[in-house]
């Protein structure tokens, strides 16, 4: 993964939304040099900001991070309570069995 790579994405993004710099820096309440040095690689966003522009472009963080060329969009809210159900289990689980490692380091100790 590569800063550059970050960056043409975003690039790209913006102009494919026929946005300029400072318009994408005003929805992000941020100033427009901050969308340059992003989109030339000078900068990198914080976990916050990456999911914010993720927000903003619905698309994921793997698109824009390289890890996948396709751009998937996010539509998480769209799922019904049914197709929402297995997720929300595995989150269950995970974090029966962080507690209960957590709770076995702590007794290890």
């Amino acid at each position: 993964m590569s800063i550059e790579y970050f960056g043409e994405k975003l690039k790209a993004m913006r102009k494919n939304k026929g946005w300029t710099q400072a318009q994408l820096a005003k929805k992000m309440k941020l100033v427009t040099g901050t969308i340059s040095a992003y989109e030339t690689g000078l900068k990198y966003p914080s976990l916050e900001r990456l999911v914010a522009i993720c927000q903003i472009f619905d698309t994921s963080a793997d698109y824009l991070l390289g890890l996948s060329d396709r751009q998937m969009p996010l539509k998480m809210g769209a799922l019904t309570d049914a197709q929402m159900q297995p997720f929300l289990q595995i989150i269950a689980e995970v974090t029966q069995y962080n507690t209960l490692r957590e709770k076995s380091q702590t007794k290890d100790e």
